[in-house]
């Protein structure tokens, strides 16, 4: 059967930042159940439990792509969805037991489809009771997760709205290293500690350690500055890990939301790691196990020795939006007068290999149909078909839609002021390999796509030296190739190490790229107005929030001046662009080229 709620306690070192869950918040370490010794001469008691986790789920309640208007049910893509996740989840338990199955998430609940979106900025959550119910709150109060990690993400849309998702979920949502920004007190609940009954015998108390990513005083400061601060992983877990073995927790897990391998993408803007999860396995002792987010990459398994104690920590990390289960099978003994954990395993489980939960396809059904009726009112018209399937290394129409509208919204922003005369350039990514705009009518859902991220739009002042540094970074995207190697498009860029979105094309400026040349000697040929680039012109870059706060570690931008920016999000300002003027005509902007080239000779067209 389900644990009672009477069975959680849910603490934080924050007088009133966790309230408990129902249930006495005292005495879990001395609990004479808890440290009762069996008689002696009989054999030692084992007991085996369960952690079930999931990760960056992105606002998918449901099998479906809003940008596509249908299920992901081809070869190309994995299902996804809580829907598809909770029928693991009921295995899993039934195999365990209800009674020693936990739940938990390591973050990215809230932002990242238009699902998520419509209840963020269309008709918006304001809290438990009253106005519309969050469908991701839904779905999981009714899968009984226990505790989420928040994510960078859970912050794109302000604190109050995080705050109102806060007030809909049944659970904790837990960062033990987002803080108040004066008090430097927990601002979320650090950690959650539960207890688990076992039969004619002493309880297994299980502690679980949230922790969110560093990166969002970066990525978020617009909504998280002078109220927020995020420090470290490693730092914090020191903290809260002796603090949980205190509390007499038997299993420590931690549900974070940073990857495994100690990359950063904002250099040296904050000074802690993004990712984190290896290095916190490593240097904090008494973690059994790290439930892995961020970083949208399967890793069913990694073990990771703790360099003081010499204990293995076994970390997981399920592929993002409900595509895969991560599984942790925990084993303990009891002796000398506590449970010790002997044994952690962990797999993944794929959602493809089973059915949608119909229980919480039916939850979540009439916010579902609202949205796919928003997303495919037809906005405006386009007089041919745009495409981003070669937009990773051709110039394409569809990019430059994209920095046409953020110049011409820049520009607008700009006039009158004394940054007017300056020349407008513009950035933009290829977020998505399949975006495009059909010839015709144009609905909402297809503008949408163009933009899968929830930035907003800065105004940054760089020199032209300052442009070309950028370029240069940016070109590192591709594959050195000699002017003789055979090119393959699958093959030609870094997108491993280097994603696609951190990947930008530049308006306002033409260019070539040669990939025969090593990394910062790649761009030839940049002109502007058709002469060369002066490196001493200043001009104003429309970038987004991300990259402007020092995301993906671009040189310069980060520290240069700002002269204006808006809190709406570029999406929203692509849709109102193509409401405004009613048809899209690629045969109006895209001027400016570039092209990649090898010794001086084009590569494609």
């Amino acid at each position: 059967m389900p644990l009672n709620r009477r069975d959680f306690i849910n603490r934080s070192a924050q007088a009133g930042a966790g309230v408990a869950l129902a249930g006495t918040a005292a005495g879990v370490a001395a609990s004479p159940a808890h440290a009762a010794e069996l008689p002696e001469g009989r054999p030692p008691r084992t007991y085996s439990l369960r952690v079930l986790g999931t990760t960056d789920l992105h606002g998918h309640a449901l099998n479906w792509d809003y940008f596509t208007n249908a299920e992901y049910d081809d070869k190309a893509h994995n299902d996804v969805g809580l829907a598809k996740i909770a029928t693991l989840v009921e295995q899993a338990r039934a195999e365990k037991g209800h009674d020693r199955t936990l739940l938990i998430d390591a973050g990215d609940i809230i932002q990242g489809t238009q699902l998520s979106y419509y209840y963020a900025r269309v008709e918006p959550i304001t809290g438990r009771h009253s106005g519309p119910r969050h469908p991701m709150a839904l779905a999981m109060n009714h899968m009984r997760y226990d505790a989420a990690a928040l994510g960078n993400h859970e912050f794109n849309y302000g604190i109050p709205l995080l705050r109102a998702f806060q007030e809909q979920c049944d659970f904790p949502l837990l960062a033990a290293n987002a803080v108040d920004a004066t008090s430097l007190k927990p601002a979320f609940p650090p950690y959650l500690v539960k207890r688990l009954r076992v039969p004619h015998g002493p309880d297994v108390t299980v502690g679980v350690l949230g922790l969110t990513n560093p990166g969002i005083a970066v990525w978020d400061k617009a909504n998280v500055q002078g109220r927020m601060a995020f420090p470290g992983l490693v730092e914090q877990a020191k903290v809260y890990v002796p603090k949980l073995r205190a509390l007499g927790c038997d299993v420590v897990i931690l549900t974070d939301h940073s990857g495994l391998d100690g990359a950063t993408s904002y250099g040296d803007a904050v000074p802690y790691p993004e990712n984190a999860s290896s290095l916190v396995a490593a240097q904090v002792p008494g973690i059994d196990a790290i439930l892995v987010g961020h970083t949208h990459r399967e890793v069913a398994s990694r073990t990771v020795v703790n360099e003081e104690t010499g204990a293995s920590v076994v970390l997981s990390e399920p592929l993002c939006w409900g595509e895969r289960l991560s599984v942790f099978d925990i084993d303990l003994e009891f002796s000398r007068g506590r449970w010790h954990v002997v044994s952690v395993t962990a797999d993944v489980r794929n959602a493809n290999t089973v059915p949608e939960d119909p229980i919480v396809a039916k939850l979540v059904k009439d916010e579902h149909e609202k949205v796919v009726a928003y997303v495919n009112q037809v906005i405006g018209t386009c007089t041919e078909a745009m495409s981003s399937a070669q937009s990773r290394y051709m110039d394409t129409p569809i990019i430059d839609f994209i920095n046409q509208v953020q110049s011409d919204t820049v520009t607008k922003a700009l006039a009158g002021t004394a940054y007017a005369s300056l020349p407008v350039l513009s950035e933009a990514s290829p977020f998505s390999r399949t975006a495009s705009i059909p010839a015709g009518q144009v609905s909402l859902r297809d503008v949408a796509g163009l933009y899968v991220y929830e930035n907003t739009l800065d105004a940054k002042i760089l020199t032209g030296a300052q442009v070309k540094d950028y370029l240069e970074w940016s070109a590192a995207y591709f594959v050195q190739t000699t002017p003789d190697a055979p090119v393959d498009v699958d093959k030609i860029t870094n997108a491993n190490d280097t994603p696609d979105y951190s990947y930008d094309v530049l308006s306002g400026v033409s260019y070539d790229i040669d990939i025969s040349q090593p990394v910062g000697s790649r761009i030839v040929n940049l002109t502007h107005a058709g002469a060369p680039l002066d490196p001493a012109a200043r001009f104003v870059l429309a970038v987004n929030n991300y990259r402007s706060g020092g995301g993906s570690n671009y040189p310069h931008v980060a520290t240069a001046q700002s002269v204006w920016s808006s809190s709406d999000e570029i999406r929203n300002t692509i849709i109102a662009w193509v409401q405004a003027n009613g048809t899209i005509d690629p045969t109006r902007f895209g001027g400016d080229q570039w092209r990649l080239t090898r010794a001086g000779v084009p590569l494609f067209g």
